[in-house]
């Protein structure tokens, strides 16, 4: 059976955009009743002093029935505020008004049985005290019990001393409830920051082994490309040789370019892996030594021109100049079959400029799926440049522009 969908169109439409607007509503509500909910519980304590202190001090012409409604509006108010510090506004249904409808009566029968006394007071603050310790369902029956009790000792024995006492031991254990309360938020929340703090931290760590990974892969196959492309051509021209004359002049010297090819190509590999210091890693100033490389290994004219003013740049981009430069003459060999080919680096006001073109029949377009012009568009994306290859009307170009 398939599992349920999500997002169903309906006549046409996303199920998601017809419920969008009635989610965001309904979020509205529930936002507004949690935040009458959080004010209460502020107030709560405010309420308490306020309306105990107005039962107390009431005028004697209020007698006890004004004094009980002054003390049971108060209570609604107090009790709604402390459910709501362990319940959502959604959840303040039937159960919680049975609670505030106990605790009022507890009120006015407490006012009636000893209109002086503190019991109502005792009422309020014990069920902000039991509110942070247990369920509604068991801290009012228990208020009830205890504070009716209490006042009924009261009256009968004439003793307030306990009611007195109690009220305080309830007060100071408030105190600590409220203390020990605070404090555990706070060390929720700074255990919410830290979870944080390492999710982000391991995040950012996978990105920078996933962009070393990369630029690993973008050394080796620049160092390997070129050494190894060079190399197959050096084999099959000395296969070729040996084919016709097995004696010819030729063959060693072709066997030796080839020799070296291997050779700088796995020194190349070894400083790409073992991620030698920047002032290893080559650079523009060796732009020379890879044209004369080229035009000795392939035997293709290769010259190279600088202009403007040369300035030092940053280990990447110095890197990523010589990269493209060698890659391009990598697709030069590969690609075509060049008369010649020229290497400018122009150094102009705002950007750096390396240009590389190849005069000849002018080679197929390349595909966008090989690697080589995928990781030189890349090491140029990585520090704010750009890279355009195409085809000229005799050959091949491909320009690279760094930001200065």
């Amino acid at each position: 059976m398939p599992g349920p969908t999500c997002g169903r169109r309906v006549g046409g439409v996303s199920s998601d955009h017809v419920a969008a607007p009635v989610l965001a509503r309904l979020r509205s509500v529930r936002g507004g009743q949690e935040s009458v909910v959080r004010w209460l519980s502020v107030l709560a304590p405010v309420l308490l002093v306020l309306f105990v202190v107005a039962a107390w001090f009431s005028p004697p012409g209020l007698g006890v029935a004004g004094r009980a409604l002054v003390v049971s509006v108060g209570t609604v108010v107090f009790v709604l505020a402390v459910l709501g510090r362990n319940a959502t506004a959604s959840t303040l249904g039937v159960a919680h008004l049975t609670c505030v409808a106990l605790i009022v009566a507890a009120s006015v029968v407490m006012m009636w049985v000893q209109p002086d006394g503190p019991g109502a007071a005792g009422v309020l603050l014990g069920a902000l005290c039991v509110a942070r310790l247990l369920p509604g369902r068991v801290a009012v029956p228990l208020l009830v019990v205890v504070f009716v009790g209490l006042e009924v000792f009261e009256a009968v024995t004439g003793r307030q001393y306990v009611t007195i006492a109690v009220l305080g031991a309830l007060a100071a254990l408030y105190g600590m409830l409220f203390l020990a309360h605070r404090l555990s938020e706070a060390n929720r929340e700074a255990e919410r920051l830290l979870a944080e703090l390492r999710d982000r931290d391991d995040a950012r760590a996978r990105a920078t082994a996933l962009a070393e990974r990369q630029r690993l892969a973008r050394e080796m196959h620049d160092v390997l490309a070129h050494s190894l492309s060079g190399l197959v051509l050096q084999l099959e021209g000395a296969r070729m040789l040996a084919a016709d004359d097995p004696a010819d002049p030729r063959l060693p010297a072709v066997i030796d370019r080839a020799h070296h090819l291997c050779r700088n190509g796995l020194e190349e590999a070894r400083r790409a892996i073992g991620a030698l210091r920047d002032d290893d890693l080559p650079g523009p100033e060796r732009l020379g030594a890879l044209v004369d490389g080229f035009t000795r290994d392939h035997g293709v004219a290769c010259t190279l021109t600088v202009t403007g003013t040369p300035r030092e740049l940053g280990p990447e981009a110095r890197l990523a100049a010589y990269r493209v430069a060698q890659e391009a003459l990598t697709n030069v060999v590969r690609h075509a079959s060049p008369q010649g080919v020229e290497v400018t680096l122009a150094y102009e006001e705002r950007l750096t400029r390396l240009t590389v073109r190849d005069v000849g029949d002018p080679p197929p377009a390349p595909g966008t799926g090989g690697y080589g012009l995928t990781g030189m568009r890349e090491r140029a994306e990585l520090l704010g440049g750009t890279l355009t290859a195409g085809p000229t009307v005799d050959g091949f170009r491909v320009v690279l522009e760094l930001p200065a």
